[in-house]
Order: structure tokens, then sequence, then C-alpha cells
């Protein structure tokens, strides 16, 4: 689907390493993340040569996601890490060993910049963009160890309202893989608000083997949840940020909670 968010700017350069960090206070217990929060792409690779309109759909960036997490985080005052860089350069939550790293064909688009990239060409991206993104996570994360409040780890993506021509009926979803202690609350607080249809583990299923959530949290034994928005919700700045609000109303206590069922 198409949003009302503005492209990226045409006349701005993609600088290599470069990753929004929004500062907060480790004592909130959470890490914001959003792996896909801009369709930008340097200007010397020439928007891998699509056209404009491939740009403004969910295989460049989660419509809507970033500001949903940038409202999130000016609500609770808790840390967020978001990407600078389109999915379509390199995908940030996969695995280095993933075949879908650096996507040649996405949601029936061949992109053809990455049609022919080899892996020199993708040694350069993960350098560039792949692996800066990964260190601020994982320098935020070990700041808010070192201050004595390990972080639940919570990624904001959105998802189509449609999948090959079939509705998908979530407003929400709540991606996990293990037990889920912190999904599970999440879930039941949602299904709490009336107005809410909510996936379990839908519409994907958690648990990917080295995606951001893998890295940074199940291999440490933080807590996590991957929150799924789906876009049509959240396709306009004014939606997004009050569906940040309402996040940022609901997520702080199953996190409070969690922590406070761990001292005890």
């Amino acid at each position: 689907m198409r949003s009302d968010f503005p492209m990226a700017d045409p006349a701005r350069t993609l600088a290599p390493g470069e990753v929004e960090i929004i500062p907060g206070d480790p004592a909130t217990g959470m890490l914001l993340l959003c792996d896909h929060a801009s369709n930008a792409i340097p200007l010397e690779l020439a928007s891998l040569g699509l056209p404009p309109e491939q740009l403004e759909r969910h295989i460049a960036y989660d419509i809507g996601a970033a500001e949903t997490v940038r409202a999130m985080a000016r609500a609770t005052g808790a840390p967020a890490v978001l990407t600078s860089f389109s999915r379509l350069l390199i995908d940030p939550n996969r695995g280095l060993d993933d075949p879908t790293l650096v996507m040649r064909l996405s949601d029936g688009a061949i992109v053809p910049g990455n049609a022919r990239i080899d892996e020199a060409g993708i040694a350069a991206r993960i350098a560039h963009y792949y692996a800066p993104y990964d260190a601020a996570i994982n320098q935020a994360v070990e700041m808010a160890i070192a201050a004595g409040h390990p972080p639940a780890i919570v990624s904001v993506h959105s998802f189509t309202p449609y999948w090959k021509a079939v509705a998908r009926p979530w407003h929400v979803g709540v991606l996990w893989d293990r037990a889920g202690e912190l999904a599970q609350p999440l879930i039941a607080a949602f299904q709490a608000e009336s107005d809410l249809v909510v996936g379990d583990n839908e519409p994907y299923r958690g648990g990917l083997p080295g995606d951001t959530i893998d890295r940074h949290a199940t291999r440490r034994g933080l807590p996590d949840a991957l929150i799924e928005v789906r876009q049509d919700l959240i396709a306009t700045p004014e939606a997004a940020r009050e569906w940040g609000l309402r996040l940022a109303r609901i997520v702080p206590p199953c996190v409070a909670a969690l922590n406070a069922a761990a001292i005890a």
C-alpha cells in the first residue's frame, strides 16, 4: 500500500553508518527498535533501478513504523534505535547467512540494483549499513545492562492489509519465540482493548534465526516482543503518532509487571 508519509529526500545523501538514535532512560526497562524505518537509498545506487512508486511500498520499508516508535519513545522516555536505510539495500532483520538478506525479487518486484550483486557488494552493504545498526543496538543494550536495567527489547514493525488479495483481519499482532514471557501479557493487554483484533504470532511466526530479536534479546536471555501494526492504521504521521501513544500506554505496564515478577 501507499502512504501519506513523504518520500526520502532524493537530494539527501545517505551516509554509510548512519543510524537514528533516540536517547532515553534505561530505567524505563525498555529498548525500542525499528528495523525497517526508512526507504532511503544512497544517491550513487540510483534507487536500485526502481521507479519512485516502488519505494513507497512495503518492499522498501515498514510504512508508519518509524513515526510510531518516535512517538512511543517521546511518551515513555525509553531509548530507541531506528534504521536510516531501506530494507532493499540490506535487511537488518535477517541473519547474515539468510538468503533474503539482499532481496533480488521482492513481492513481485525485480530489484535491478540487486540482481547481480556479488559477495563483495554484499560485504560492503553489511559494513556500511547492517553492522552500524547492529552495533548501535548492541551499545544501547550494554549501556542499559551496565546501568542495572537489562532492557526488554520491543521491536515495532508494520504489515500490509492484504496478502495475495486476502484481507488480514488483525489490527495488531505480537510475534514471539521461546516462552513469550513479554509477548503473552502484551497479547492479553491488546485483547483487552475492545476495538482490536489481535494476532498471536500473526501475521507472521516469530523466532527467525539470526533476526534482530534473536541477536540482541534471545541470545542474551532478555525478554522481547515484536509488535506488528497494520499499515492502513498508521499510514499518516498523525495516525502513527496516535498508535505510538497507544503503545506507550499499553506496553510499559507489561514490562513493569515482568520486571516485578523477576525481582520477586
